[in-house]
């Protein structure tokens, strides 16, 4: 049964399916998280239902004074200041 899984290649294939699962499940709860929502319920849809998850988090609606409503879907990127010349 090894040998035919090694020839198959099913190996390399389960193993980037076990990276689109948990980059899936990690994205949900990032959206989730900036949305309003607790991270528990992202990662939730995230792992039970894979990438679909990932959509459905991305059509909830944001709540009111959420990162997503203030920042917009992704954040600003912030430059470090300089300091300025000694006084």
């Amino acid at each position: 049964m090894t040998l035919l899984a090694a020839a198959t290649g099913i190996g390399s294939k389960a193993i980037y399916l076990l990276f689109i699962w948990l980059v899936s499940a990690a994205g949900a709860a990032w959206v989730a998280d900036r949305k309003g929502y607790t991270e528990r319920v992202g990662l939730t849809f995230g792992l039970i239902l894979t990438f679909v998850g990932f959509l459905i988090v991305l059509l909830l609606p944001s709540r009111p004074g959420s990162a997503w409503k203030e920042d917009g879907p992704l954040p600003k990127r912030r430059r470090p200041r300089s300091p300025g010349p000694p006084a």
